[in-house]
């Protein structure tokens, strides 16, 4: 009996002292580093791409580049000898070109809305500011580049022209005057961008562009001239009577002041009010 007992202790102790089980350690996860932000330059870079490789884009770049022909053209076979100069070659080509090319910086942010292609734009870049800076920025780039091309268009066209009528090529035009032409046409394209971007619909924005452009400007022109309180008061609230000593080559202290005023009101507070929107505004 007591080897019995013997054994059974033997065994009970031998179970008790047997190897410790292992904890089980849990495996380590490697953090993977953050992407980095997309460069800005590369934001700058798709946003002019998808300015002009649209049908609406590429056409109204056609058009704009026609209406430039067609009017240097009417220059040389309309306008007398005694203006076949560069100032009037370059307003020619210019005026289509102030125009049309707005309807394009406007065109830049109403897609994303229209076409509904805003859900993918801000999802790749979530912070819309840098979106909306990129596309002011080609905006900008645009109008710089589209009075470049006017202001050349203009030098071909006078050069022909003054060979073609065998008379003088006149260049009086000066570097304030070239450098006023960039900042109107720059001017034009802010307006586009902001009509863009408060609107936020194609045909919306492009008919307010029309009116504001033209519509506007024709009604309170009438007012001036017929309501003589308003005559003073109409460069101070007329952005396009304001942006007219542009287009002339240079500006006096007070309508530079005019600029600054009637571009504040038409121009800086919807631009405000519109990016306030851009931010806040669902996307689908």
């Amino acid at each position: 009996m007591s080897t019995t007992t013997t054994s059974t202790t033997t065994s009970t102790t031998a179970g008790t002292t047997g190897p410790a089980p292992t904890a089980s350690v849990a495996p380590t996860r490697t953090r993977r580093p953050a992407p980095a932000p997309i460069p800005f330059t590369r934001l700058l870079q798709v946003e002019l791409t998808k300015m002009f490789d649209t049908r609406s884009g590429r056409w109204l770049t056609v058009s704009v580049a026609a209406t430039a022909l067609v009017a240097t053209v009417a220059v040389i076979l309309v306008a007398p000898d005694a203006s076949l100069t560069y100032d009037t070659f370059g307003s020619a080509v210019g005026v289509p070109i102030a125009v049309l090319l707005p309807v394009l910086a406007l065109l830049s942010v109403t897609s994303e809305y229209t076409q509904r292609s805003g859900l993918t734009t801000f999802t790749l870049v979530p912070h819309r500011g840098r979106v909306v800076r990129a596309k002011l920025a080609a905006s900008v780039l645009v109008g710089l580049v589209g009075i470049a091309v006017a202001l050349g268009t203009g030098a071909v066209g006078n050069l022909v022209g003054s060979s073609v009528a065998g008379v003088d090529t006149v260049w009086a035009v000066s570097a304030g005057q070239v450098a006023c032409l960039f900042l109107a046409n720059v001017l034009n394209m802010l307006v586009g961008f902001m009509l863009g971007v408060l609107i936020r619909n194609s045909p919306g924005a492009i008919v307010a562009y029309f009116v504001y452009s033209f519509v506007l400007p024709t009604l309170t022109l009438a007012l001036a001239a017929y309501q003589d309180w308003f005559a003073d008061l109409h460069p101070w609230v007329d952005f396009s009577v304001a942006q007219g000593p542009l287009y002339e080559g240079g500006l006096s202290a007070t309508e530079w002041a005019h600029l600054a005023v009637a571009g504040s009101l038409w121009l800086v507070l919807p631009l405000a009010v519109g990016l306030w929107l851009v931010g806040r505004s669902e996307v689908k």
